[in-house]
This record gives C-alpha cells, structure tokens and sequence, in this order.
C-alpha cells in the first residue's frame, strides 16, 4: 500500500516505475537490473509489469471484449493464444454479461474490472493500481478488495502496489505499506504497525484514525 497527503507525489512515483516520466536524478531498478533508459514497452514485456491508472485504462467507444482484444494483439503473438486469454480474463473478472457492452456505459466497477483484465493480459508479475476504490460504492469498493486479494493469493510471486486515499480500504487488503510525507517516507511496516507510529499519525492518520 502506497499512502500519503494530495500532491506528494504517489501518481508520480508509478509515472517513474512505467516509464512514462523519468527521474531528473536518481535511477529505477528491477531487482538487480537498472530499467532507468527503458521504453515503457520494453519494461512492460521484459519485467512483466501491469498499470492500471487512476482514471480511464479503456477505450469508452470499444466493448469490454475489444478492449482485452487490442491490448492482447499487441502482447500476444498467436491468435489461439490471444483468444484463450481473453476468455479466461473475462469469466475470471465476471464480465460475460457486458462482453459486447461498450466500456463507457459500464457501471464504475465494471469499468475497474475491465482495467485490470487489460493489465494482466501479459501475466504481470508486478501490478501497480493508482487509486483504484476512487468513486466507487461500497459493494463495488468490497468485490473489487476481494478481486485484488485473489489476484496474490493465487500467486505468489505477484506483487500488487496501490495508491489510494482510502486509507481504511486500502490497509484491510495490504501485507505492507509506506507513507509518503515531505518528500520522503515518514513511516512503514504492516497496517497495525503503521497506525501506532507517531510520525504516520502526525504527518498524515490524526490521532482519530483507525482501521475498524
């Protein structure tokens, strides 16, 4: 979990690790490997990344079922292969009731399921997820922390990284999380660590803030 105040930079950090900023100083590592001069492209495929940002990810005027298709012309080679995953990724997701349906007359939870099938088109191993309970209702909020729990559980080598100012929401499904503040990070650790630090409580929960 990535928390921190509006305007400290948590969108600017995921811009950084997809490429589509690059730092002024300081450099980007995937494990041991410096991806700092990589394409977006190059750090999608070759260190399995998938970005679902903080608004859109779709094309409104294509349906879900052609949106999973232009990502997955451009990821997969073969057809078959093409086809195999996008059905796969529209029964896991549940979207087979708006496979024809175009993306902007989704409802908002529909259209976060529809993000997130685009993002694991290529079976990333690290998912980053900007804000992605904003707007949502409390059921849509509910599916879509169970969506993501699944999306580890069911393997263990993925990383998932959200942004959210749900603190709440976001805290209830993260194994870790950092606190962003002052340009730095002020604090981190697992959800209960995080609430009785001094300096998160400080710079950025209030003294008022608990999880449940």
């Amino acid at each position: 979990g990535l928390l921190g105040p509006n305007g400290v930079g948590k969108s600017t950090i995921f811009n950084l690790i997809t490429g589509l900023l690059k730092p002024d100083f300081g450099k980007v590592f995937f494990g041991n490997k410096d991806a700092t001069n990589y394409p977006i492209y190059t750090r999608t495929r070759k260190f399995k990344i998938g970005y679902v940002p903080q608004y859109g990810g779709f094309f409104g005027d294509l349906t879900t079922y052609q949106n999973l298709k232009a990502v997955a012309e451009i990821l997969i080679k073969d057809t078959k292969d093409q086809n195999s995953r996008i059905e796969y990724l529209i029964s896991k997701f549940e979207l087979d009731a708006v496979k024809n349906t175009k993306a902007k007359h989704l409802s908002g939870g529909q259209r976060k399921k529809v993000s997130i099938a685009m993002s694991l088109m290529s079976d990333p191993k690290i998912i980053l997820m900007d804000e992605p309970f904003q707007g949502l209702d409390i059921m849509s909020t509910r599916d879509l922390q169970e969506t993501i729990v699944n999306l580890q559980t069911e393997d263990n080598s993925r990383c998932c990284i959200i942004s959210d100012h749900a603190a709440r929401d976001l805290l209830a499904i993260s194994d870790r999380a950092i606190i962003v503040a002052n340009k730095k990070i002020i604090a981190q650790g697992t959800p209960s660590e995080l609430i009785n630090n001094t300096n998160a409580r400080n710079l950025y929960f209030g003294d008022a803030f608990k999880i449940s």
